[in-house]
């Protein structure tokens, strides 16, 4: 009965509520680490491409969603959880801001890069898909759920560790450049960041005896969708499609 009681999956917490404030901001402390480390050192690389307005207006709305996270997640630790739901709403609207400019700030870099070096293949729209659409419905699933605070707390930092690639991926390609050719290699080098603070909450949380049952089909989810998105940039048809794309995209634009 002790062995089965430890790994009991809950469907709430059954613990005090503040005892999850803490970790939640550390994993966001290390989504910020990623973010910073990585676009800090590509900074200087995009703005020497002179990129326009509306991939400044894409960062920007971005790196307010990660300050309007940060705020949030600090309402709680100081107690001040009746500022924190009036300030939900407002992320709700920011999210739905995110979902237009995640397709906007893709397509206006690839027109950019299309008139600077012609149509080219982008297997990387399958790593797209997968973050913002991981990061929408996660964000959903948290919403929902907020009225199960342990739950709540880990959908919402789970919906924005599906945005961490970009920032980690970009600090690991300076230090070590490398174009993966297996899904695995793949999966591991563009996501990292990702499975890195996966495994850290969900290992916290079995130390603790405290896995949400929600959070960790979620997680397991989450994964498995980046690895499909890392499979596909590997799998031989698929560049050769977004070629297609990008040609069509270019006659478009």
């Amino acid at each position: 009965m002790e062995k089965a009681a430890r790994w009991k999956w809950h469907v709430r917490g059954n613990w005090s509520v503040r005892e999850d404030r803490i970790p939640s901001a550390v994993w966001l402390g290390i989504l910020w680490i990623g973010m910073i480390a990585g676009f800090a050192l590509d900074a200087k690389s995009f703005l020497g491409q002179h990129p326009p307005l509306l991939l400044h207006a894409h960062a920007a709305v971005f790196t307010i969603w990660m300050f309007l996270l940060t705020a949030q997640v600090l309402l709680v630790v100081r107690d001040r959880v009746d500022l924190h739901r009036r300030l939900g709403w407002l992320l709700v609207g920011w999210a739905c801001l995110m979902g237009v400019m995640g397709p906007v700030g893709v397509y206006t870099a690839l027109m950019m890069n299309v008139k600077a070096h012609g149509p080219f293949p982008y297997p990387f729209f399958a790593v797209h898909a997968v973050d913002i659409g991981g990061f929408l419905v996660l964000l959903a699933i948290g919403i929902a759920l907020r009225k199960n605070p342990a739950a709540h707390k880990r959908m919402m930092i789970l919906s924005t560790v599906a945005l961490a690639d970009p920032g980690f991926n970009r600090a690991i390609g300076y230090i070590y450049p490398a174009d993966p050719q297996t899904p695995f290699f793949n999966f591991l080098y563009t996501f990292y960041g990702n499975v890195l603070i996966v495994a850290l909450m969900l290992g916290f949380d079995l130390y603790k005896r405290r896995l949400i049952r929600s959070h960790v089909i979620a997680s397991i989810s989450l994964l498995a969708c980046l690895y499909v998105a890392a499979w596909m940039y590997c799998w031989k048809p698929w560049p050769d499609m977004t070629l297609q794309w990008v040609k069509a995209l270019a006659r478009q634009g």
